[in-house]
């Protein structure tokens, strides 16, 4: 027997029935330490439209939070804003149970159903700026391509100014609270949110905020499909995104690396030690203690990255590729960087880190800097001057006297 769920109230006719995973660790890749949410919502209008699903493990928890509110069979119309699985996978199941009259998709989302699925109910598009209506409310789409798929999009319910924005403004999250109002801490995983999903696409959320807001339409809910509800604070989001898209760096530093045998990780101290030295605040980030994702969400508002690995078989160490594979997908902007390692033989390794970093679009002012087996004295003289002449190089390009009060607000690091 399905234990009974409940829906929660999200406005006068909007319900939200999604899902919460409370044991997810790894989210394609990403750390997901807290867990995440599927959200999906129910419109009671005179058509009752279910706005996306969840993952398909969790089908009967969406079926039982909407049969706490009507009867799953009078559902009329489905709305997939995203078909990504985590939002469309269990739409096959749904579909095949309610029946409804339709499923209504951007023209992108019409083909992404069509690869994904069979689905026993006629699929309609609707484009940028038209409109449906549900008898008495009216839902309006917004298309937000490539935020972060090419078929996502944005849905509004008019009459109680709720934004339904799929992947936008969420994050991994799973929380028995619902509203934002509810919840506290929350920061650092909407930063680490942005920064591994929506970072490489920075340049289209902003245009896409822009777009938005020339809307002007009077949002009052913003509702995503991953963590909870904004009903309150709904600026301190948007201007987070504002912030983050613009992709403006401060001079703080990101030293992440990986070690054999230690030489790699004390060459790491002394060139954090020179970072330090003039003032840069800087983190140090072994991979052995973190998860690529925690090091990209460092670098979302950091201006320098720093990577360091030993040489194995004559290539970079695998943990270390790994991360760089990652960073160079993710296409960070604004940073400068630089390369260091241990080696044994031959030490391919730091080359091939400065590789890898040019190609993700770092900046490059320094040379690498290898050591031979164990850093001598001379060898941490010559790393702690790596970071102290990066950290000189960051504070010029930022044009930023460390010496000034602290930065305001909106220049603030990831608050923590």
């Amino acid at each position: 027997m399905t234990q009974p769920l409940k829906a929660v109230r999200v406005s006068e006719h909007v319900y939200w029935v999604g899902a919460i995973d409370w044991a997810i660790r790894d989210f394609h890749g990403y750390s997901t330490e807290q867990g995440t949410t599927y959200n999906a919502y129910l419109i009671l209008g005179d058509k009752v439209t279910l706005v996306d699903t969840v993952k398909p493990a969790f089908v009967d928890e969406l079926m039982s939070r909407i049969s706490s509110v009507i009867e799953p069979s009078r559902i009329d119309y489905i709305i997939s804003n995203h078909s990504e699985m985590d939002h469309s996978g269990s739409l096959p199941a749904v579909v095949d149970r309610v029946r409804p009259e339709r499923v209504f998709a951007s023209p992108m989302g019409v083909k992404a159903l069509a690869d994904h699925f069979q689905l026993n109910a006629p699929v309609a598009s609707v484009k940028d700026g038209e409109s449906m209506s549900l008898g008495n409310l009216s839902v309006g789409f917004t298309e937000t391509r490539m935020v972060h798929w090419p078929d996502s999009m944005f849905s509004f319910l008019l009459d109680d100014g709720v934004l339904f924005s799929n992947d936008a403004f969420g994050m991994h999250l799973a929380t028995s609270q619902r509203f934002d109002d509810e919840v506290s801490g929350w920061e650092y995983q909407a930063a680490k949110y942005y920064a591994n999903i929506l970072m490489p696409l920075s340049l289209v959320i902003a245009k896409t905020l822009a777009k938005v807001e020339a809307l002007k339409l009077p949002i009052k809910v913003i509702a995503p499909d991953h963590g909870f509800i904004w009903r309150k604070d709904l600026e301190t989001i948007v201007s987070l995104y504002s912030r983050w898209s613009a992709q403006k760096r401060n001079t703080s530093a990101v030293v992440a690396y990986d070690t054999m045998w230690g030489s790699t990780a004390t060459m790491a101290t002394a060139i954090s030690e020179g970072l330090s030295s003039e003032g840069v605040r800087n983190k140090l980030m072994p991979l052995k203690g973190c998860n690529r994702s925690e090091v990209i969400t460092e670098l979302l508002e950091a201006g320098a990255v720093v990577v360091g690995a030993p040489t194995m078989n004559n290539n970079i160490f695998p943990p270390m590729a790994d991360l760089l594979t990652y960073l160079k997908g993710l296409k960070p902007r604004n940073l400068i960087g630089a390369a260091f390692g241990s080696y044994g033989w031959s030490g391919e390794a730091v080359g091939q880190i400065r590789e890898y970093l040019s190609a993700a679009g770092v900046e490059m002012p320094l040379e690498g800097l290898k050591v031979k087996f164990v850093p001598r004295e001379q060898d941490l003289a010559d790393c702690f001057q790596m970071g102290s002449s990066l950290a000189r190089i960051l504070k010029e390009a930022a044009a930023i006297d460390l010496s000034a009060p602290a930065a305001t607000t909106r220049e603030a690091p990831i608050p923590r």
